[in-house]
């Protein structure tokens, strides 16, 4: 992934707090074999500081990529949006002569993955996925033997991901005019798309931790 100056987080915490504000499904992702394109899996994950815990299904190919190679990516994409050419038009210009672009944010983990193959693992990380998609509870206990979740647990193959590597990008025309974001923010607004809204208070969160200069452009305050 490609990550400019303007693009990139501006600290650690900025892609923590954005994942950690209810985003837990991403994409795992492993190598191929024999030049074989790579696998992906759409799943749901837990962050824990560094390490990323999730389970797939027993028989699920992907393990087998992972028994040969390790090294994964996990992906995270959200507040995507296509930004129309005229909206983008400099100011006073034709707007038929602006550019569009996509605008989104994106954190792509790197790292090394373990297969947990004990029952008692793989409990535990259903325990803590509970914990945090079903906090109310109203669910019988996870425990290995007990039914009714203990003889599923031979169904499914837990998986932790030391995480060695974050990239993260939030692209919304950082380097651009305070006008133009601006403009774009209310045409996003107005538009309401299905994640308008999340683009544009990407737009109004990083305006406000904007540094002075980006790429030698000077920022309103």
């Amino acid at each position: 992934m490609l990550i400019r100056t303007w693009d990139a987080a501006r600290s650690e915490s900025e892609w923590r707090t954005w994942i950690e504000a209810g985003r837990s499904f991403g994409t795992l992702c492993v190598n191929g074999r024999d030049g074989e394109a790579p696998d992906v899996v759409p799943t749901h994950f837990l962050l824990d500081d560094a390490i990323l815990w999730l389970h797939l299904a027993q028989d699920n190919p992907i393990f087998e990529r992972i028994l040969d190679n390790s090294a994964v990516s996990f992906t995270v994409i959200d507040d995507y949006t296509f930004i129309p050419g005229n909206w983008r038009a400099a100011s006073g210009a034709n707007p038929s002569d602006g550019v569009p672009t996509s605008y989104y944010a994106a954190v792509i983990f790197q790292g090394t993955a373990s297969i947990m193959d004990d029952d008692e693992a793989k409990a535990e990380i259903l325990r803590r996925q509970l914990a945090h998609f079903q906090p109310e509870g109203n669910h019988a206990p996870m425990e290995v033997g007990v039914k009714p979740y203990g003889p599923m647990l031979t169904g499914i193959r837990g998986l932790r991901i030391d995480i060695e590597t974050v990239k993260a990008k939030f692209k919304n025309d950082d380097h651009k005019s305070e006008d133009l974001q601006a403009r774009v923010a209310e045409h996003l607004r107005q538009r309401g798309g299905a994640h308008d809204a999340g683009a544009r208070a990407q737009i109004v969160r990083r305006r406000a931790i904007a540094p002075d200069t980006i790429e030698g452009e000077a920022r309103s305050s």
